[in-house]
């Protein structure tokens, strides 16, 4: 029998029963629509981790206080441990670490900064004039900080973009304009650039600070001995070739400044992006695996259900198969026919489902911007190839059984 037969006799056999063919697809439906919707998310989710740790730089690494635990995770709870400026400058030493091209300390706390009659809960970020070239902030209006800030300790602040448009008419300028911080009075030399959602939380919504002088008039961090504490220190490497030797180089140099002894687990610990990229990813493909197991459970259900309804189409259909093989049809005829008419329930199934999860996912990014939910071509072959599988596996068994019915005994059947 040619292909374009087959194919022709399994479509009217599918349209002669519209309701019920229908209600044969709806778990293939329901699985492939579940499964595309989890497919693409996770890929928007990898992609936005990416361009999310993409912004650190390839050849920072961030020195944080405290030993991750025993799986290097990141987004660890450190243990026990502090940075000080004072490590921050040893790591500034060529002869500590050859490969440094910069370094700069970093502390983030909460705070709150009013202007007239507003108030707003914001990030405060003491940095230093290096964050500019290290991270590749800027400001949008006004200017960055600069050293004699630091070394001056002036009163001046950056305001993230969020924190602008919250205190701010669209048309004010804010330079020169004055803020308080936890109290303090404080001078607006500049709105940042937009920076979005990084590791540490939404960066727009932060008011940025020197870093001397948030440690001396607002947070008042220091340790018994008088140094600034730090909430991290990052540090700027030549290339991202040189990435593992200049980490062990600031871990050999900190481990000497904090009397570590051979034996002892460091009270700090180094992370590369390559680092947050690869915990967060992981996370990503477990949450991925679980969802989709969750989903191949609908696929079976409409896999079996497929291979039910074929059973009754046999069932129903026996003089029908026995007619045919009385006119000289042959048993790879019947079985390619009930097979074709499996792969179309599957496929059609698989179709539809796709188009439902293209709505849910066109609802969803209309509400979650960020994620940027797409439906790949590579998902849709995929999809395509595991339906016409799902229906070549549940159609065959129902095939094989009318392939193998006698025509006289078909015939017969009332």
């Amino acid at each position: 029998m040619i292909f374009g037969e087959i194919i022709r006799i399994a479509l009217r056999a599918l349209t002669v029963n519209k309701l019920r063919s229908l209600l044969t697809m709806l778990g293939i439906i329901i699985g492939i629509s579940t499964a595309t919707v989890l497919i693409s998310a996770g890929q928007a989710v990898e992609r936005y981790i990416y361009d999310l740790f993409a912004g650190i730089g390839t050849n920072v690494l961030f020195v944080v206080p405290g030993q991750l635990t025993e799986n290097q995770d990141p987004t660890a709870e450190p243990r026990f441990g502090e940075l000080t400026l004072s490590d921050a400058r040893a790591l500034s030493n060529p002869l500590l670490v050859p490969d440094m091209v910069m370094v700069a300390p970093e502390a983030d706390a909460k705070a709150t900064i009013v202007r007239g009659d507003e108030a707003l809960e914001v990030d405060l970020i003491a940095i230093a004039p290096q964050h500019k070239d290290i991270r590749g902030w800027d400001t949008q209006i006004g200017e960055f900080f600069s050293q004699v800030d630091m070394d001056s300790r002036r009163r001046v602040a950056i305001l993230g973009q969020t924190a602008f448009q919250s205190l701010y008419s669209p048309n004010e300028n804010p330079l020169d304009t004055q803020i308080r911080v936890d109290g303090v009075v404080f001078n607006v030399v500049g709105v940042m650039n937009e920076i979005g959602m990084s590791q540490f939380g939404n960066r727009d919504n932060s008011v940025f600070l020197p870093f001397t002088t948030a440690m001396d008039r607002v947070l008042d961090w220091k340790t018994t001995r008088g140094d600034y504490k730090v909430t991290q220190i990052l540090v700027s490497v030549s290339s991202e070739d040189r990435m593992a030797q200049a980490q062990i180089d600031i871990e050999e140099a900190l481990r000497e400044r904090h009397r570590i002894d051979y034996f002892e687990e460091d009270d700090f610990s180094v992370i590369s992006q390559t680092d947050f990229i690869g915990v967060f990813g992981d996370i990503t493909a477990v949450v991925t695996v679980f969802l989709g197991a969750i989903s191949f459970v609908s696929l079976l259900v409409g896999g079996i259900g497929i291979m039910n309804i074929m059973l009754v189409s046999v069932a129903e259909r026996t003089r029908e198969i026995g007619l045919r093989k009385a006119i000289g049809a042959r048993r790879r005829d019947i079985l390619q026919q009930f097979l074709a008419e499996a792969v179309f329930l599957s496929v059609l199934g698989g179709i539809f489902g796709m188009a439902l999860g293209a709505l849910v996912m066109r609802a969803a990014d209309s509400q979650i911007t960020a994620l940027q939910l797409t439906l790949q071509v590579s998902t849709v072959a995929g999809v395509v190839a595991f339906c016409m599988a799902t229906g070549i596996l549940f159609g065959f068994w129902p095939a094989v059984q009318a392939s193998r019915l006698s025509p006289i005994s078909a015939l017969r059947s009332e």
